[in-house]
């Protein structure tokens, strides 16, 4: 199997925006990815990083699935916004610093833009937090 491409070339974000570190796995209604967070990590506070920033983790690695799929069709990553979650449940407040994080994305609905995926977050083969996202990927504009 091929390594993946960078993070950095799969998502449309500048440093230090890009929150994850790399793909550990992608299917055709899946994506994986990994990061491990430190001190100098965006949004790192005394105790870690606060849970609440898994959404965005999430919604990174379902930008990393949706820049997967563009290079597949020889194009580049496109802006996407997320519009909102449903069920969010984290186990703990705050994310350990040195700790890996997997992001586990499934592709639950996807039709004109819109789309719905049940994500979580294991750590120590633990699910530490879950949420559905509602997200939107406009088409190009000219």
């Amino acid at each position: 199997m091929t390594p993946f491409p960078p993070i950095e070339t799969l998502l449309p974000h500048a440093p230090p925006m890009v929150l994850l570190d790399k793909v550990i796995a992608y299917e055709k209604t899946k994506i994986t990815t990994a990061l491990t967070p430190n001190a100098q990590s965006p949004f790192h506070a005394e105790k870690g990083i606060p849970s609440y920033v898994g959404l965005e983790y999430m919604a990174q690695s379902c930008g990393v699935y949706a820049g997967l799929e563009a290079l597949a069709h020889n194009q580049p990553p496109r802006l996407g916004f997320l519009l909102g979650t449903r069920n969010f449940h984290a186990t703990q407040s705050h994310f350990t610093t040195g700790d890996t994080l997997h992001i586990h994305a499934t592709e639950i609905f996807r039709q004109d833009g819109m789309g719905v995926f049940d994500c979580r977050i294991v750590c120590n083969n633990q699910e530490i937090a879950t949420a559905q996202l509602n997200l939107y990927q406009p088409d190009e504009q000219g």
